[in-house]
């Protein structure tokens, strides 16, 4: 156990952690270079055309370091705020990690949250100071930021370039000799972490862990211990780029397990395996079932489609712990489900890996976040509102409570003005502002989450000019005043656009989805008006226009009467067709609501 090194890197989205980590397996030997591409890691094609990791990966490394072997089992982590819960799991089967920071952009909003985490878990940290190659790279300042921040001597933070292969070296002395070696007992009762699964779809879910006590053997009778149902292992092993199966896996390693489990539920991330004869006594601490931030309707284009969508969202959730879902109706939409997801990224990587993999095409509702309301009969009992539809009577409401988030953005001093009133009209208040060095400041804000699922991470990039970093952590609910806007078509409330929305902002939302509307609705052969309201109250109205045919053109000349008896005539058809009549809402409309400010 002594020559094993488990470790992570953690680093905001884009300062090239995948990268390095090409690095370290080209050093230690660990791909051929027939192997060898770029973001090796990253095998889904959307986290290569984004150049972003989505889902954290494990490779088992070997490298010899003063005539000493030793195992260094790397774990890379996302970077997006979103996937903060499989930055937690990661850190938590590992001992030490490399903190990357660009030279070039210095520290970002995730890089200080990564590694408040870190330090939680009492990991061992080592600063890397990344693309240090670059034309536009400022070492010596950054170099004093890291040393800021995490109190550490100029001489600990190594200066890097993945790209060309700098400090690689340095890197892999530094994991040697500063991580601490696993801690466990081999003699103990089995005590291992999942912190991942992967859905193979000819051997089943595909468990990853770290053991902390105890070993596995093949063929070991195991129980997984917050479920509370045993398998058998039939096949353990190390994960090399490729499995290595072998007979016995010892405490302080990392490896999979495959069992032939169908169900992903089945296997909970932060679960502990055990021996299901002898188990042990405690679970490893700090996991919990992950909380989604952002829910949205997910429902298939053909209603027919509704089971092939089940099962396409149970494959998915196999490799994606995090995603969660329920079965709902809309009166507009028919069957469908509502989906919990960690924020909005998370939310257009479902909907276009479920187009990808699953050939699924899949109408999204407007995301929304999960309220509390209560009403006068029972003050102090709680209705969960997911979706706007579940909203009580306003007449029976004695008040809505909203969750609230605690934003920090780090952004350059010429960009606080802007940043300051785009986050007040999103109803922040600011609580704290730092300046890190003279160009640099970090702006704190308690803001609704609700006002940040639309469109704000975009408009605060535009207003920084690419320059603003964002990170948030939830503080709890708040109490608000929300009221809940209905779109009417033709005089129907079509369900899926209906959302709870702050009485200061009702009015111009109202107005803003129906001139949306009006411009992404087909005409008909009749008048369609668009209406927002609250409750029985209209706020806004527009109408597309009747497509009309002139029924008038074969009367030239003649009396005036001729032309209003046709006119007439064709009025009551009109008015008989909008009775039976039934709108077609495009897909664009449903995302449309989403950009408002476009």
């Amino acid at each position: 156990m002594k020559n094993i090194r488990n470790f992570c890197i953690i680093a905001h989205i884009d300062h090239g952690k995948s990268t390095l980590a090409d690095r370290l397996l080209d050093a230690t030997g660990s791909v051929t270079v027939r192997e060898q591409q770029a973001q090796l890691l990253d095998n889904m094609d959307l986290e290569r055309e984004r150049g972003i990791t989505i889902k954290s990966h494990a490779i088992q490394m070997e490298y010899e370091y003063e005539g000493e072997k030793y195992i260094l089992n790397l774990i890379d982590t996302p970077g997006h705020v979103d996937f903060s819960y499989e930055v937690s799991r990661s850190i938590a089967a590992c001992e030490g990690a490399l903190l990357v920071v660009d030279a070039a952009q210095s520290i970002q909003a995730q890089t200080i949250s990564n590694l408040y985490l870190a330090l939680e878990n009492d990991l061992e940290i080592i600063p890397v100071l990344n693309k240090v190659d670059l034309p536009s790279a400022n070492p010596e300042e950054v170099t004093d930021d890291i040393v800021d921040l995490l109190g550490c001597d100029h001489e600990e933070v190594i200066p890097a370039s993945a790209k060309t292969g700098i400090g690689i070296d340095e890197i892999l002395k530094a994991i040697i000799e500063r991580i601490p070696a696993p801690k466990g007992d081999e003699d103990e009762p089995l005590q291992a972490l999942i912190f991942d699964s992967v859905y193979n779809p000819f051997r089943g879910v595909e468990t990853y862990f770290r053991i902390f006590n105890g070993k596995i053997r093949k063929g070991q009778h195991i129980k997984f211990m917050a479920t509370g149902k045993d398998y058998y292992a039939d096949e353990v092993g190390t994960l090399k780029l490729k499995q290595h199966p072998k007979q016995v896996i010892n405490a302080g390693d990392v490896g999979y397990l495959i069992t032939g489990i169908k169900d992903a539920r089945e296997v909970k991330v932060g679960d502990t395996i055990t021996d299901a004869k002898t188990p042990t006594t405690k679970m490893i601490a700090g996991f919990e079932d992950v909380k989604p931030m952002v829910f949205a309707g997910i429902y298939p284009v053909d209603t027919e489609d509704y089971e092939e969508l089940r099962n396409s969202m149970e494959k998915l959730q196999l490799n994606d712990a995090s995603l969660v879902f329920q079965p709902e109706s809309s009166a507009a939409l028919g069957f469908g489900f509502r989906c919990g997801f960690l924020g909005m990224l998370h939310l257009e990587i479902v909907q276009e890996r479920l187009e990808r993999e699953f050939d699924m095409t899949v109408i999204t509702t407007v995301p929304n976040v999960s309220y509390h309301a209560y009403t006068n009969k029972n003050p102090d009992d709680i209705i969960l509102v997911n979706n706007p539809s579940d909203l009580p009577d306003p007449s029976t409401l004695n008040r809505v409570e909203e969750p609230y988030i605690k934003a920090s953005i780090i952004t350059k001093s010429d960009f606080v003005g802007p940043v300051m009133s785009l986050c007040i009209e999103k109803r922040g208040q600011i609580t704290n502002q730092t300046y890190l060095t003279p160009e640099r400041v970090e702006l704190n804000f308690d803001m609704p989450l609700a006002e940040i699922v639309f469109d704000f991470y975009d408009r605060l990039k535009t207003v920084s000019k690419g320059y603003a970093s964002f990170d948030y952590s939830p503080i709890g609910m708040r109490t608000s005043k929300l009221v809940k806007v209905d779109v009417l078509l033709n005089a129907n409330p079509v369900d899926a656009l209906s959302a709870l929305i702050h009485q200061d902002n009702a009015y111009d939302i109202g107005k803003k989805m129906c001139e949306k509307l009006r411009q992404l609705i087909p005409r008909q052969q009749f008048d369609i008006p668009i209406q927002a309201a609250i409750g029985s109250k209209i706020i806004a109205r527009e109408t597309v226009k009747a497509l009309r045919k002139d029924v008038t053109a074969k009367c030239y000349g003649g009396d005036i009467t001729r032309k209003r008896k046709l006119l007439e005539k064709q009025k009551k058809g009109k008015k008989r067709m909008r009775a039976v009549g039934n709108v077609e809402i495009p897909q664009e409309a449903f995302m449309a609501v989403l950009k408002l400010n476009d």
